[in-house]
């Protein structure tokens, strides 16, 4: 028979009645010291005679206020300013009620009042500075002993907000080390010059000078939704005077809604390479979603699953997830019905390369709006097994778009990649021709067809920050394929959000290409994740160069020579204007390519991407074109 043990109780610095009892006697001294100075210190006898009598009494209604207020409960050690509030209305109630006793007894029993008026007023100032100092000045002792030698931190904090208040507050009663906030600094230029519970703060500009003239450890972020740009100045006048940076999450993840000093976290280099939130034509796209069955395929990747988020706060009216990876469908799924959004789902495991299972599918899900994100996206094994990425990448996307237009569907949104442009891999090329089986399924259809092209995602599975972060958890090194390597970036919700908006301006036919703002060098971004990690590049983690992998470019592109663009309303989202294909050679040369194998299967793309030129690696690792560009 189990025995159950009753749960050990935290050992309490000092007993609760103890607390109360303190607090009576500094009540006492505070009656004192009215009595004293209401007399000019020297208290008649019959001031004393007529006290003594009643002063049980001035007791039990100080003790029964503080007991009916919790007063002894509170925590002396953390101490805070509703504390202090709380303090003040119970010493204040107290002090009414002796006014009340003193009346009643002025007039209906022997004409003395309870204490003196003047008595009255200034205990209730000397009782109520008296009892909140005291618990000041425990708490800064306990502060102090907590700290007492233990490792000191210096932080300034970047935020002088209700965050940036709450994350001073938390360091202070971290007992691992003694942080002490030198500074803040805030954007807002108003309130330089000001302090908040006694820091001064200064003006963001002013940081590389407040860390040339202190001895800073950590710069902490402590703001709800920082500006992108003044986020990054402020990481990089940290970097370059080695501070290690560090962020609290959003409120919304805080636990129990408090903040603990375990969930101060180093920052994400994906924030520093984020761009300020879009602003969509929310109307348009809720139009499009709203009420419909939306289905998408790929829905346990990165931007498959992250759609279906979107989608579903857009109120689809029937949302079909479809993936053959079942785990990451389960987790998303679970993740939706966690936010009460699970009734609108249906689940369904299946490969889009199985012409029946997804005939099934259509016939049973009968979507309006169709999302094609599924497809293998890894340059060096679809490099190593082409049949796979051509049975997915276009055999899978022409069974989609047919049946799309077989049952009718309204619109299909392929999710296409910046690596089908003059592309180097069969990953690349394999997109491009699925790009041209769309564009040639379009022609005579009266289903929207609208491809959507964007380059790489920050955080997506396999991508290279994930490796360069657990090659630095490890001690690396960190390897990076060339010194002179460029990509592309956007984080996977800007990504799927110019994706809707696309999918609701789109007439039918169009490539949208999306804004990625300026290329990174990825030797640059592993030297940043190392230095935000707190180590030196070179010194603590070696970069080593490994050679371009085969299929890989030093440089993504967006758009062929031979493409322009066009305009949209967003300044973001681009219509490339592409060479119309042929439906019929598409059709007829498509059959051909998912007949053939290896290396006949490659010669079959070059011909149907003439732009397509494939690069092998040599002894060194670097690679080259096996032959020149149409």
């Amino acid at each position: 028979m189990p025995v159950y043990l009753r749960p050990r109780m935290a050992t309490r610095l000092f007993p609760r009645w103890g607390i109360l009892v303190i607090d009576l006697v500094l009540c006492l001294v505070s009656l004192a010291t009215a009595y004293l100075l209401r007399f000019n210190f020297n208290v008649p006898r019959v001031e004393v005679d007529l006290l003594l009598p009643v002063l049980p009494l001035f007791l039990l209604v100080r003790a029964a206020t503080f007991l009916w207020a919790g007063i002894p409960r509170i925590m002396v050690r953390h101490t805070g300013t509703d504390d202090a509030r709380r303090l003040f209305l119970t010493v204040l109630a107290g002090t009414a009620l002796f006014g009340v006793i003193s009346v009643v007894r002025y007039l209906f029993f022997d004409g003395f009042y309870f204490v003196p008026r003047a008595v009255i007023i200034i205990d209730f100032m000397a009782t109520a500075m008296l009892v909140i100092s005291a618990r000041i000045v425990f708490k800064l002792l306990h502060l102090r002993s907590r700290g007492a030698g233990k490792q000191r931190v210096r932080v300034i904090i970047h935020g002088a907000g209700e965050a940036g208040l709450i994350t001073k507050r938390t360091l202070e009663r971290e007992g691992s080390a003694k942080y002490e906030v030198a500074a803040f600094i805030d954007d807002d230029v108003r309130k330089a010059g000001k302090r908040l519970e006694g820091v001064l703060i200064h003006d963001s500009s002013k940081l590389p000078e407040l860390l040339a003239a202190n001895d800073i450890d950590e710069l902490i972020i402590a703001i709800g939704k920082p500006d992108p740009e003044h986020r990054r100045r402020v990481v990089d006048a940290c970097i370059a005077a080695k501070v290690r940076v560090l962020t609290i999450p959003p409120v919304s993840d805080w636990i129990n809604g408090q903040l603990s000093a375990g969930q101060i976290q180093q920052v994400r280099i994906e924030d520093l390479l984020g761009r300020a939130v879009i602003n969509l034509d929310q109307e348009s796209v809720r139009a499009l979603i709203a009420g419909k069955r939306v289905l998408v395929t790929g829905a346990a990747g990165s931007i498959g699953s992250e759609l279906v988020r979107q989608l579903s706060a857009m109120e689809a009216g029937m949302i079909t997830l479809v993936d053959i990876a079942e785990s990451g469908l389960y987790d998303v799924q679970m993740e939706l019905i966690g936010m009460g959004r699970g009734e609108r789902l249906q689940v369904l495991v299946a490969d889009v390369r199985d012409a029946d299972r997804m005939e099934a599918v259509f016939a049973r899900a009968k979507p309006q709006v169709v999302f094609h994100a599924a497809a293998y996206k890894h340059v060096p094994l679809m490099e190593a097994q082409p049949d796979e990425a051509i049975r997915t990448n276009v055999g899978g996307t022409r069974i989609l778009a047919r049946l799309a237009a077989a049952h009718g569907a309204e619109r299909f949104v392929l999710i296409s990649t910046d690596k089908a442009v003059n592309p180097t891999s069969v990953m690349g090329a394999s997109k491009r021709v699925a790009e041209m089986v769309v564009g040639g399924i379009a022609q005579g259809c009266s289903t929207v067809f609208i491809t959507t092209r964007f380059g790489n995602v920050l955080g997506s599975s396999g991508s290279v920050i994930p490796l360069f972060r657990r090659q630095i958890e490890t001690g690396g090194p960190v390897t990076v394929t060339h010194p002179e390597v460029t990509r592309f970036f956007m984080t996977i919700p800007e990504a799927c959000r110019l994706v809707l908006e696309a999918a609701a301006m789109g007439q039918g036919g169009e490539i949208f290409v999306f804004d990625m703002g300026e290329p990174v060098r990825i030797v640059d971004l592993a030297d940043k994740m190392i230095r935000l990690s707190g180590k030196e590049p070179g010194g603590d983690i070696e970069i080593v160069y490994t050679g371009l992998r085969p299929g890989e470019k030093l440089y993504e592109e967006l758009l062929a020579s031979s493409e322009h663009t066009l305009p949209t309303h967003h300044p973001r989202i681009l219509i490339g204007q592409v060479a119309p294909v042929n439906a019929d050679d598409v059709e007829r040369c498509t059959d051909q390519l998912l007949l053939l194998k290896d290396a006949a299967a490659v010669e079959a793309l070059q011909a149907m991407v003439p732009e397509y030129a494939r690069t092998k690696a040599d002894a060194h690792g670097v690679t080259s074109p096996t032959h020149s560009r149409a």
